[in-house]
Order: C-alpha cells, then sequence, then structure tokens
C-alpha cells in the first residue's frame, strides 16, 4: 500500500494522473502537510469520508492550497489542490494541516 501512495506521489509530481478535477487558479489560502505517521502518508481523497476513493497520497511537508471546508461527521474535510500540481485536488482532513 505504502510503495502504491508513492508512486501515485511521484506520478503526481512528474505531472501523471489524467482525469483530475482542476480547482480554480489563485483561490484559497495555502497549508502545509504535518502530522502524518513517518511510514505513512495523508489521502487525498476524491470525496469528504474515509469511504471515497484515494487520489494520492500526500507525505509530510506537502503545500496545499485549501480551497473551502465542510464537517462530515466528527471530521472536518477540506477541499484542496496541490500547489505545482494544479490539476489535482480532492478532500484532505483538517487535522493534518498547518497554516504558512
Amino acid at each position: 500500500m505504502k510503495r502504491t501512495l508513492l508512486a501515485v506521489v511521484t506520478a503526481v509530481a512528474f505531472g501523471g494522473l489524467a482525469g483530475c478535477v482542476a480547482p480554480v487558479a489563485g483561490t484559497g489560502k495555502l497549508y502545509q502537510v504535518v502530522g502524518v505517521e513517518t511510514d505513512d502518508m495523508l489521502k487525498l481523497r476524491a470525496g469528504p469520508g474515509t469511504d471515497t476513493r484515494v487520489v494520492a497520497g500526500l507525505p509530510n511537508g506537502t503545500i496545499l492550497r485549501v480551497h473551502s471546508c465542510e464537517q462530515t461527521g466528527a471530521t472536518r474535510w477540506c477541499k484542496a489542490s496541490m500547489r505545482g500540481a494544479s490539476g489535482l485536488s480532492g478532500y484532505v482532513s483538517w487535522a493534518y494541516l498547518r497554516d504558512i
């Protein structure tokens, strides 16, 4: 699983993963992924919830542009896109984001 997520992050870095929803350019505030276990990654998901498809794995230090957030159950999910890979967007848990 970890190798699969690492492959996804690598694909993103080199422009892969066609078919992802593009965010509105230039909107949202920047945040950094923090607090993820050393051997794991934050899951960027297709929708707000753990039952949605994983789009990519994001290691600590990844910079995201957050566009909006919503509460789903006990978790605050944020619609975000990767800085430097603007075609890649999805939802992440607010608990793993730090304002920069």
